[in-house]
């Protein structure tokens, strides 16, 4: 199971003007809808935040890719319009198997273009096929031959909206083992963020290999949504 670090509370300061005789304060009020780049980056999640094990990989993807979000054979999908990225991509790697979060922010200028992301991406999941199968890989991408469906669901996360494609992956049983991958999408404002929570189960060939997927990846989510103030 996840361990996940204690939440880290937003402080909301309430500033109220001080009204002088006959006059009124012009100051604009912020806009809370706006996102920066250092604020959503300071928002990923490190390797402490998920648990002792987990660590920040050696390889991880190009910077105008983001994951892929059907996963077998189809590649990594390409970063929509021409927002600032931020990345984090963390792995905790053991015995039995394996366990990535990648978190990718995509900062635009207003949120028109977000949408439009967002929109962009859920045209390919929503091209996803429900089931594919693929033969065993040689070489340096070695793998066994697997089996792996595909669905795609709306996701809403307090002003977050967007979507959520599980996708599990059962090999051959000559090589047992699983894999259960979460790709989100969720967009507010001027942002879309992008997470994909995967877990890989050696010597396990059946589909609830992974009971607490579901709970994990959703608080995984929660808890960098959470950091977003």
């Amino acid at each position: 199971m996840l361990v996940v670090g204690r939440l880290l509370r937003g402080v909301v300061a309430v500033v109220a003007a001080a009204g002088f005789a006959g006059c009124s304060s012009d100051d604009p009020k912020p806009d809370r809808n706006t996102i920066s780049v250092d604020t959503l980056r300071n928002a990923l999640l490190k390797p402490a935040d998920v648990g002792p094990t987990w660590k920040v990989p050696t390889e991880s993807a190009a910077p105008e890719q983001l994951v892929s979000i059907c996963g077998a054979d189809t590649a990594p999908a390409a970063v929509p319009g021409k927002p600032s990225v931020v990345s984090a991509p963390l792995s905790d790697e053991g015995t039995e198997g394996v366990q990535s979060l990648t978190q990718i922010g995509l900062v635009y200028e207003d949120a028109v273009s977000s949408a439009t992301a967002l929109a962009t991406l859920r045209t390919v999941a929503d091209a996803c096929p429900p089931s594919a199968q693929r033969p065993a890989k040689t070489g340096d991408r070695e793998e066994p031959a697997y089996t792996e469906t595909a669905t795609t669901s709306p996701l809403e996360e307090g002003a977050w909206t967007g979507f959520v494609t599980i996708r599990n992956k059962q090999y051959d049983k000559a090589h047992p083992a699983t894999a259960d991958v979460a790709v989100v999408a969720l967009s507010r404002g001027n942002v879309v963020l992008v997470e994909q929570y995967a877990i890989y189960r050696l010597g396990k060939s059946d589909a609830s290999a992974n009971p607490q997927f579901s709970s994990d990846w959703q608080k995984l989510v929660g808890t960098t949504l959470s950091r977003i103030t």
